[in-house]
């Protein structure tokens, strides 16, 4: 099976609530990645109806649960998580000292593709997706859903961006 990984920033909507308790959208429908793909309206539905529980990794790193997902679901803007970071774990622990700190703002699905096409602009129209995994991450592939952190400035931002295109050249070349 050929697990692919799709990036989203937390966004504004994000909230972290207790240092342990976060939401906001790992998915955002219609708009192009940084990869060319776009997420449609509907794609996660048939993967969802299934009530299979997805996972919270750290870094896509399947040796790494860092807490659950209570909730997942498709709205008009995009797949909706609300979860729960597991403090009693150690990388729970950094993930909630890193997202306080604003180091850490991104969120990034790992799923496999049922149904795509290409669009006319070389990337693909991803309309049904079998979801398996939300992970927190560091280097979003939509930088412009991103959560400003404290003092976030031009240069944090520059980096932000080069960090996500090269990561974004990674996931193409490992397409082909």
């Amino acid at each position: 099976m050929n697990l692919e990984h799709k990036f989203c920033a937390l966004g504004t909507d994000v909230t972290v609530t207790d240092g342990t308790t976060i939401s906001g959208y790992a998915s955002l429908f219609g708009k192009a990645d940084q990869g060319g793909d776009t997420v449609q309206r509907g794609a996660y539905r048939s993967s969802l109806a299934k009530g299979r529980s997805i996972k919270m990794l750290w870094q896509h790193d399947p040796a790494q649960p860092i807490g659950v997902w209570d909730e997942v679901r498709e709205d008009d803007r995009g797949l909706w998580v609300k979860g729960r970071l597991l403090t009693d774990v150690a990388k729970g622990r950094e993930a909630a000292s890193l997202i306080g700190a604003g180091a850490i703002d991104g969120l990034s699905i790992g799923y496999r593709t049922v149904k795509a096409q290409k669009d006319d602009k070389g990337g693909r129209l991803l309309s049904e997706l079998e979801l398996w995994e939300v992970s927190l991450v560091t280097f979003p592939m939509l930088p412009d859903a991103r959560v400003a952190a404290k003092g976030d400035d031009p240069a944090d931002a520059a980096l932000r961006d080069l960090a996500a295109a090269f990561e974004g050249a990674r996931c193409l070349m490992a397409r082909d």
